[in-house]
């Protein structure tokens, strides 16, 4: 089979399908989580076991992406994520579905797994795209991902004011992400392995190469999810402000990251990967020092705000970086995606525990403290070379692959 190369036209198109595909991703975890308290009721857990079923989305995902890298070699990259991306859709029915804890559970091990394969698979042929394009756009697309969540999320709203069932606006939203999800799976890159190219394994432990990549990557997931749950109560029990004024706090960091991943892209292409990073490092730590020293709530929201402006971009970068650091870009990639993942996973908790035995002041420490690796572990960054990596025959699904024409 001969190798097809994508001219600009292509890559235009292919580059603005993956950005829906991003942005469909976001939508169902913002459906999702609106509808937690819901829920909860429906399956009759307390507080404690909706915690312990929350923790089953991570280890789901954990588990299966490794297979992502394989699904994308056995049907090609194109077929893979139209498969897994519907997966992902559609399993946002599963929890509000759950009539118990152990139903719970397993439906919500099932929903991760599907976010962590199509995530994978997503991210992979961002990365392809960045690499031929030539320029930074992963940042944009983890921007968009951060739109798709936020109107996800005010559509869940919606629905919960409206005092709406979550089995019926979850159907109805999976049926809409599906159709819109595969229409724009039809635009992205298809890619297919060569025919001497040896099949990725199910499942393997990340590479090396992902482990300091993944390390960067685990920095700033720890310091974006203690923000996300921890922002509105630290603002609320230690500065003693509003209930209104907490959440808007939250909110306002949402917003932040969002807007700084949509522009980030020009700012990576300006300065490189690595020190974006590192700058953006420095301001996220001054950022959690604003927020430990802070004497008002407008100092604490301007250091959140600033530390969501540091982290933006260090994920998009993270998985950029994997996708050019070996011969097998999926495996690279789901290794750093399971690191984030599992730094997203125990953040909450781990804020909490430190909290529970010293206080939140000592909690937003250590997410400083965590902030500065940021600054020293930049340079694993400078991982590849865009320049080099343009190729049409380089897959996700590893090395040696062959375009197939759109």
């Amino acid at each position: 089979m001969s190798e097809v190369g994508y001219g600009a036209r292509e890559l235009r198109r292919a580059r603005y399908a993956v950005a829906v595909v991003f942005c469909v991703h976001g939508a169902v975890t913002g459906s999702f989580a609106t509808r937690v308290p819901w829920i909860q009721d429906h399956a009759g857990v307390s507080a404690g076991r909706l915690g312990l079923a929350l923790a089953f989305p991570a280890l789901g995902a954990s588990v299966a992406m490794p297979l992502a890298g394989w699904v994308s070699h056995r049907f090609g990259a194109r077929t893979a994520l139209r498969g897994l991306l519907a997966l992902w859709t559609l399993a946002l029915v599963l929890p509000s579905l759950a009539p118990n804890l152990v139903v719970l559970c397993a439906a919500l091990f099932a929903y991760g797994a599907a976010a962590g394969m199509s995530d994978v698979a997503m991210n992979a042929l961002g990365v392809e795209v960045e690499n031929r394009l030539g320029r930074s756009i992963m940042s944009g697309l983890h921007g968009m991902w951060s739109v798709g969540a936020l109107i996800g999320s005010a559509a869940g709203t919606l629905a919960a004011h409206l005092g709406s069932d979550a089995r019926l606006h979850h159907a109805l939203a999976a049926a809409t992400l599906t159709v819109v999800g595969l229409v724009a799976c039809g635009g992205v890159l298809d890619l297919r392995p060569a025919e001497d190219e040896e099949a990725p394994p199910r499942f393997a432990l990340p590479p090396r190469s992902a482990l300091l990549i993944g390390a960067v990557g685990f920095c700033a997931v720890f310091a974006e999810g203690a923000s996300l749950d921890w922002s509105a109560v630290y603002l609320r029990d230690v500065l003693d402000t509003s209930a209104g004024l907490a959440a808007a706090c939250t909110t306002a960091f949402t917003l932040t990251m969002a807007v700084a991943r949509l522009a980030g892209d020009r700012v990576v292409d300006r300065f490189g990967a690595v020190r974006t990073v590192r700058v953006g490092g420095v301001g996220a730590a001054l950022g959690g020092l604003l927020v430990v020293v802070a004497p008002d709530p407008a100092v604490a929201m301007g250091g959140f705000g600033l530390m969501g402006l540091g982290i933006a971009v260090v994920v998009p970068l993270a998985f950029a970086a994997a996708g050019r650091s070996g011969p097998n870009p999926s495996q690279a990639i789901a290794g750093v995606a399971t690191i984030t993942y599992t730094s997203g996973l125990i953040a909450p908790s781990a804020i909490g525990t430190v909290a529970d035995a010293t206080s939140l002041v000592v909690s937003f420490g250590l997410v400083t403290f965590l902030a500065c690796g940021l600054v020293v572990l930049a340079g694993v960054l400078r991982t590849g070379d865009r320049t080099r990596t343009k190729p049409a025959g380089v897959s996700p699904a590893g090395a040696g692959a062959r375009g197939q024409g759109s």
